[in-house]
């Protein structure tokens, strides 16, 4: 067993400073939902060509998981610094760090990653392993970064969540709306187009489309998708931001000033192919706020 805690935010601890950060801005993120957190290191025998004598194999066992609780202490030692009453809870695991973090997103509220991590997380955030945890996990995931590698998260600035119509889209909108409730901050719908691209297909003759025409078009789509938001948030400022680009681009530039950027796992339009190579790349390693990915949710029991 390993004391999964239902509805818990989990962080991701690899022994990063990177990693510390992350854990510290889950602390905060629990305290703000009300959720117990849940610290997990997991860690993995390195593989050898060369039969190795049973005591050196358990020898190394023994050590990983004797610096996995020392980074593990290490973390929650940094979060109750800040957070001194929040419930904490601790696993160090041998595994795959992607099975492992989607078998913890199956019982966690929200998984938390550091953007630079070593030991058992190393290369977590590169590639198709960063893809595999998004594509695979039950719940939220967020990235955490600074402005700078060596900069906190920023702690101020609007939420801003990327929106294009798409059901995918909608599911990223209601968790950047509760987002932006539980921070007391304006909630920024940001929606991408293109005068070539229409709803991920070529326009049939681009250069006869009027672009004021197809702004204003973008603009009343984006607005029908806020409405029933804005009325479950009413108090929430919500700001529409319609622009002609490409939506990496543009969500990298409005997220200099963000505290969070919001992302649904695959949409349709400006957001096509946004957590599939090169642009889910981009935003996981560019971004200057943390950024979150927000799967719909599933109804079987199934990865």
């Amino acid at each position: 067993m390993h004391g999964f805690v239902d509805g818990a935010v989990v962080a991701g601890i690899d022994g990063s400073a990177s990693a510390v950060q992350a854990a510290a801005w889950a602390g905060t993120e629990a305290v703000r939902r009300g959720r117990p957190l849940r610290l997990v290191q997991v860690y993995a025998l390195p593989q050898v060509s060369a039969p190795v004598a049973f005591g050196t194999h358990e020898q190394v066992r023994e050590g990983l998981a004797a610096r996995a609780e020392e980074w593990l202490a290490e973390a929650k030692t940094a979060v109750l610094a800040e957070h001194p009453g929040l419930e904490i809870t601790t696993a160090a695991r041998e595994w795959s760090p992607v099975t492992a973090l989607v078998q913890e997103s199956q019982h966690a509220e929200l998984v938390v990653l550091g953007s630079r991590g070593l030991g058992g997380f190393t290369g977590l955030l590169v590639g198709s392993t960063a893809v595999s945890v998004v594509a695979h996990a039950h719940c939220p995931i967020v990235v955490v970064r600074g402005r700078t590698p060596h900069d906190p998260p920023p702690a101020t600035g609007p939420v801003l969540v990327g929106a294009d119509g798409s059901p995918d889209s909608d599911v990223a909108l209601a968790f950047a709306c509760e987002e932006a409730r539980l921070r007391g901050t304006a909630l920024v719908a940001v929606h991408t187009w293109s005068d070539v691209l229409a709803d991920g297909m070529l326009r049939a003759h681009p250069l006869e489309e009027d672009p004021v025409a197809i702004a204003t078009a973008e603009r009343v789509k984006l607005a029908e998708q806020v409405v029933g938001w804005q009325r479950k948030y009413s108090d929430l400022t919500i700001e529409l931001e319609v622009t002609r680009g490409r939506p990496v681009r543009t969500l990298l530039e409005r997220g200099e000033r963000a505290q969070l950027i919001v992302v649904g796992c695959r949409g349709r339009g400006g957001f096509t192919g946004m957590l599939l190579g090169s642009t889910s790349q981009a935003l996981i390693a560019h971004s200057p706020c943390p950024v979150a990915v927000v799967r719909p949710q599933r109804t079987g029991s199934g990865t």
